[in-house]
């Protein structure tokens, strides 16, 4: 697979806004963000889980992250958001 654009993929799935809420408060109190946490999450399970083919997916993704955030003068400030 390629990727055409210039831009990290974003996706978006169905959760109880509740339960959003509460995971944002807690990444929040863990010092991180939830898109970092979810990240973290499918690393570890591609890590645990993956096949020859996931593992070499992974790495590829590892690499266009790299580089994209060396064109990009590195890993953006986390902000906290105004409350």
């Amino acid at each position: 697979m390629t990727e055409d654009s210039d831009h990290t993929f974003a996706t978006r799935f169905r959760i109880p806004r509740r339960m959003w809420d509460a995971y944002g408060r807690i990444t929040d109190r863990q010092g991180t963000d939830r898109t970092a946490d979810l990240v973290a999450h499918v690393r570890a399970v591609i890590q645990q889980h993956g096949t020859p083919e996931d593992l070499a997916d992974l790495a590829a993704a590892e690499q266009e992250l790299k580089e994209r955030r060396s064109r990009k003068g590195g890993r953006p400030p986390k902000v906290k958001p105004e409350q």
